[in-house]
């Protein structure tokens, strides 16, 4: 089982690329995304109702893909530790049957993480590589920890779709249409 963690604000096509080709390239049985209920490094982020609408859209036509509100259903802020050792007892896994996904943008900021080490012990963690990653920005300690996946780099931002949307430009092609028309009905980023 691999654990995908994030605000999803908005879930886009990158996220779902990156979890459909993470899917095949490691034989997982499925992708769990887990939205943040509320997020320790990032403010102004959508409503949680909005956010997880916006994901059910983007993820119940996949049978590879699934929600997980635990994160939500706990209340305050999220981290991941707390949420990697509550999925595994509650789904009864051992550290090397539970892996957690997280690009390598969040790979730079990991050792700022609530207990990284706990993180690295409870499961494997998989890095999908993002441009301008440098692996000499990373303590070794934690390199020696993490899996590379070795998977293509899709571009796309939920900052950079936000933005096009306040400027009156197409994200068309970066969100699902589904999502891109409750985007649009709910006026989320205007």
């Amino acid at each position: 089982v691999c654990l995908f963690g994030g605000t999803f604000d908005p879930p886009h096509i990158g996220h779902l690329l990156v979890a459909q080709t993470i899917f095949e390239a490691e034989n997982f049985d499925k992708i769990v995304f887990i939205p943040t209920n509320i997020t320790p490094e990032k403010n102004n982020v959508t409503n949680i109702k909005d956010r997880v609408a916006m994901l059910t859209m983007a993820v119940t036509s996949n049978p590879n893909f699934e929600i997980c509100n635990m994160e939500i259903n706990r209340g305050g802020i999220s981290y991941s530790i707390d949420t990697i050792k509550e999925y595994r007892k509650e789904f009864k896994l051992s550290s090397n049957e539970l892996f957690y996904l997280i690009g390598s943008d969040s790979l730079q900021n990991f050792h700022l993480w609530k207990e990284p080490s706990k993180i690295l012990d409870n499961c494997s963690v998989i890095v999908a590589l993002r441009p301008g990653f440098k692996p000499s920005d990373i303590s070794n300690s934690i390199l020696r920890k993490v899996r590379f996946a070795s998977i293509p780099r899709f571009e796309i931002a939920s900052s950079t779709i936000k933005d096009r949307w306040k400027d009156d430009k197409t994200i068309r092609y970066m969100v699902t249409q589904p999502v891109w028309e409750y985007i649009n009905d709910h006026g989320i980023y205007q």
